[in-house]
């Protein structure tokens, strides 16, 4: 027994001082942790201060019934469940039966609720019980942060994300500034290996993320998107994409890309304006014909004859949209009908024996390299040359017309930008300051690419002939007498690679008559361009159409028109008259709806969002709405008696 009790005796001496530190270490690691808290990332705003991202505190609820006194417990319990019936939905029997099962069971982490917000948090910790804390009242609250786009999918691939997906868009582009710094918690080990917070505060609290300013201007945004979702769902398109540029800044003022569904449907699949490059097919022409007249070897009077339409150029046909032809007609009407003959034979009777030099133009208007946007994923732009392996006998004439080159919408539209700013070529924005608690900390001023890419002589020139496009040419039918445009149509057939058919052949790569890209690019007015834009749709259905000018081009048409007409600006005129009747009617409609209801709730289905809020808040009543566009649904019916302050709720379209 003597020699047991040595034993004993040593080895808790030998617990307890020589390996003392060890076994505490290691129940502090098994029973006790430093739970992370994750900092709010930085919100991404809209240019006019909308909120496009942010991070929304979600919380979980449980409660340890064993903190809870018996005496505390059964005065309280009625009022407890009560309060949690009103807000969760279920009766407070249920809740009841709950919690007192809980308690036989020694339950000290039954989950109440999941994924509450903020302020519905902070009314639960006031409920009877709750509002006693962790230690006597039992409340245990689990934050989280989830991240929001309060605009929905509009624009969502720019604004984008940095999670376990990647880092794509804005909030990948800037994620080092956004992430802010994380807190931590202690929290303890309970039963069935449940882990409990110990305080009622955070250890340390996080910093939240710096905030990012966009160029994106919500109303702009909201005109693209669904003008191009319009006209990708009349026509049953694959995908596409419409951006809009402020000319003098580069600024991005809206930018969407919509992808077809298994099931119909569009979304913002993939960033297809600064992704994909591809043969951008007539609009490509812009830069051939600018080549010319800066070599002074063309002028828009030049005379091509285009023969009937059609010509072979080492056994490969070139041919009009005009079967017939356009017989001989001026360098100028060529762009303007968009004859590739035409283009083809002024390219190759002036470059054909000395590529390089039409190739160096191109390298001068900035079309050989990517934009150097900060957002990742920017697709490589392609132009052949001599030197290349792909170099061939017709690789110069298909160039002429938009073949044999790649590029994205993105490069294409700051090419076109460029003449519309007299030459000056910037670089596409989509961001414009980091702010910190409504403090500047960092701005991104606008980059010159090149000074000018071509002379002020063919730029003027280049200006008229795109003007006559739309005037007397191609895209006629978006002709508008309101307000001037210019632009180029472009209608590619699509290149399908080599591959195998379904019955295992194999078919060699080729231009499919069946798949098309149907493209605009242009700016807007013409006299003095406030934008530019470019709207490009991948494989309309081909019975409905697939030209340029009758896909695209109607995009760019309603997204000038409405810019033109709901955005102040100073290249318009303001006058007492309505010059549009529309507009001119629902400025009346609105009027003779706020003069007539006073205190009876006007019907507000139908109208825009915009106006209804107007209406109904001049009448002193509180406006909650959801969605955009049009209103479909208003809480309070028309005819009901309302007085200041009454809360209606809309739901817009």
């Amino acid at each position: 027994m003597s020699l047991f009790l040595i034993i004993v005796a040593g080895k808790i001496f030998e617990l307890q001082y020589v390996k003392g530190e060890k076994y505490k270490k290691l129940a502090l690691e098994t029973t006790i942790k430093n739970d992370t808290i994750f900092a709010n990332r930085g919100n991404v705003y809209a240019a006019d201060g909308n909120l496009l991202a942010t991070s929304i505190g979600n919380y979980t609820i449980r409660m340890d019934v064993m903190a809870v006194k018996d005496g505390v417990f059964e005065k309280n319990i009625a009022a407890l469940t009560k309060s949690l019936s009103k807000m969760l939905g279920k009766t407070p029997k249920y809740y009841e039966n709950k919690l007192r099962q809980a308690k036989k069971r020694r339950n000290r982490y039954l989950l109440i609720v999941r994924n509450i917000g903020y302020s519905d948090y902070m009314k639960m910790k006031n409920f009877p019980i709750f509002k006693l804390g962790v230690y006597r009242g039992g409340f245990i609250a689990e934050q989280k942060t989830v991240r929001e786009h309060p605009i929905g999918k509009i624009a969502e691939r720019t604004i984008g994300y940095n999670d376990h997906r990647g880092g794509a868009g804005i909030e990948g582009a800037f994620s080092e500034y956004m992430k802010g710094k994380n807190g931590w918690r202690l929290k303890q080990k309970i039963a069935k290996g449940q882990w409990k917070p110990i305080n009622d505060v955070n250890e340390q609290e996080p910093l939240d993320g710096k905030d990012v300013i966009t160029t994106i201007d919500v109303n702009i945004q909201d005109i693209t998107h669904h003008a191009l979702l319009k006209q990708m769902e009349y026509f049953e398109a694959d995908h596409g994409c419409a951006v809009v540029m402020e000319t003098a800044t580069g600024e991005i003022k809206a930018i969407s890309n919509l992808g077809i569904t298994s099931k119909g449907k569009y979304y913002e699949k993939r960033n297809y304006a600064v992704w994909e490059s591809h043969e951008p097919g007539s609009t490509f022409k812009l830069a051939s014909i600018m080549a010319g007249l800066e070599d002074k070897v063309i002028d828009t009077s030049t005379i091509v004859d285009t023969e009937k339409g059609k010509i072979f150029i080492n056994n490969r046909k070139v041919e009009d949209s005009n079967r017939d032809g356009y017989g001989k007609i001026s360098l100028a009407r060529i762009f303007e009908v968009s004859s590739n003959v035409g283009i083809v034979k002024a390219i190759r009777k002036h470059y054909d024996r000395n590529p390089e030099k039409f190739i160096k133009r191109m390298k001068q208007f900035g079309l050989d390299k990517q934009t150097g946007i900060e957002v990742v994923g920017e697709g490589k732009p392609f132009i052949p040359s001599p030197k290349n392996k792909l170099w061939s006998p017709i690789a110069l004439e298909w160039m002429a017309w938009g073949y044999g080159v790649s590029l994205t919408p993105l490069q294409v539209l700051t090419f076109y930008n460029a003449v519309a700013n007299k030459g000056k070529l910037v670089k596409p924005r989509f961001v414009k300051e980091l702010r910190v608690g409504g403090k500047v900390v960092k701005k991104f001023d606008k980059v010159v690419l090149k000074k000018r890419i071509a002379s002020e002589q063919t730029i003027k020139k280049v200006v008229r002939v795109m003007e006559n496009v739309v005037k007397k040419g191609t895209a006629k039918s978006v002709y508008s007498s309101n307000f001037s445009m210019a632009g180029k149509t472009g209608t590619a057939k699509k290149w399908i690679p080599k591959h195998k058919n379904k019955k295992g052949e194999i078919i060699s790569g080729h231009y499919s008559n069946r798949k098309y890209v149907a493209s605009f690019a242009g700016f807007f007015p013409v006299e003095n361009p406030k934008y530019s834009c470019i709207v490009v749709i991948h494989e309309p259905k081909v019975e409905k159409g697939y030209y340029g000018a009758k896909v695209a081009a109607p995009v760019f048409k309603e997204i000038a028109q409405k810019i033109y007409t709901s955005i102040p600006s100073s290249v318009q005129m303001v006058t007492d008259s309505v010059v549009n009747k529309s507009i001119g009617k629902d400025y009346d409609n609105y009027y003779a709806v706020l003069s007539k209801y006073k205190t009876i709730m006007p019907k507000v289905v139908g109208m825009s969002g915009m106006d209804a809020i107007a209406i109904l808040e001049n009448m002193g009543l509180k406006v909650q709405f959801s969605g955009l566009g049009k209103v479909v649904e208003q809480s309070i019916p028309r005819g009901e008696k309302v007085k200041k302050g009454n809360i209606v709720h809309l739901k817009l379209s």
